[in-house]
């Protein structure tokens, strides 16, 4: 399949992440809305042709801590899989090079 990057906006998949504020230690919640604005900058660097990234406070938590849509329609696991197949990225890989990288970030953010 041959597809040309980078995509227009609705056909890119978006991505939503659902930080808790308890991975910024004992004071999180007074730290994550800056983080996350600070982590939204940088992970927007990361598969843009693609991707739409949305970095945001779980203070739900019955939301899920990531979550796909296309279109404005929420995917399932299965097609979210079969969408980063058509760029070669492993849906499971996918994920943990996100979370990998906001590791880093929070390190990085909290080491200020």
């Amino acid at each position: 399949m041959n597809i040309k990057l980078p995509l227009d906006q609705d056909k890119k998949l978006c991505v939503t992440f659902r930080l808790e504020p308890g991975c910024m230690g004992p004071q999180g919640m007074e730290h994550i809305e800056a983080f996350c604005q600070l982590a939204q900058k940088k992970v927007n660097e990361t598969d843009t042709e693609f991707v739409e990234w949305t970095i945001v406070p779980r203070h739900d938590k019955t939301l899920p801590e990531i979550e796909y849509r296309l279109n404005n329609k929420r995917l399932s696991h299965e097609k979210a899989v079969k969408y980063l197949n058509m760029f070669e990225k492993n849906l499971d890989e996918f994920e943990e090079n996100l979370q990998d990288k906001l590791a880093v970030y929070i390190d990085d953010y909290l080491g200020q």
